[in-house]
């Protein structure tokens, strides 16, 4: 939850509360932004707008995917071992900022599969393959962000060799 705090005058402040932090909104925008940008450069190149519009809204969802499962690597880093009333409690807000972010994600795959499907061109492909790219791009997306996350946890083991010289 982010805040913005207004000092109003010496003795009052107005705090206004926001969903999200702001560079969470900030990456948000920034995979808007790449997916309008690879539209409008392909819309540019080719005039084709079946392939501008899959491209773009692929883009958004891969970069969109890896931010979530970013943030879900990190919720699942953060998640308390479930011992005590507390720890139950901070299990269930990560479920359900999770859910959250499956339930945008869910939305914006099906948003651009709805997108692609009124557009002129039909076909096969246009019709049943290129609408589930984004989502399946997402996915992917959501995954590979979930790994570069965990990537950069180590965990340090005994070794076999380490246990050999312990026991003799």
């Amino acid at each position: 939850m982010g805040q913005i705090v207004k000092q109003v005058s010496e003795t009052t402040t107005k705090y206004y509360w926001y969903p999200g932090e702001r560079k969470e909104w900030l990456r948000a925008l920034f995979a808007l932004a790449a997916g309008a940008g690879v539209f409008g450069l392909l819309w540019l190149a080719t005039r084709d707008l079946l392939v501008a519009v899959v491209a773009g809204t692929s883009v958004a969802a891969a970069v969109a995917g890896v931010n979530f499962g970013r943030r879900d690597a990190r919720a699942l880093d953060g998640f308390p071992k479930l011992g005590d009333k507390a720890a139950r409690r901070a299990a269930v807000g990560h479920t359900g900022r999770a859910a959250w972010r499956g339930l945008a994600h869910g939305f914006g795959g099906a948003a651009a599969a709805v997108l692609i499907l009124n557009l002129p061109d039909h076909g096969l492909l246009a019709d049943w393959v290129l609408p589930v790219l984004p989502a399946v791009v997402g996915a992917l997306g959501r995954q590979a962000g979930m790994l570069h996350e965990r990537l950069g946890v180590t965990v340090s083991t005994v070794g076999p060799a380490k246990r050999l010289v312990e026991t003799s």
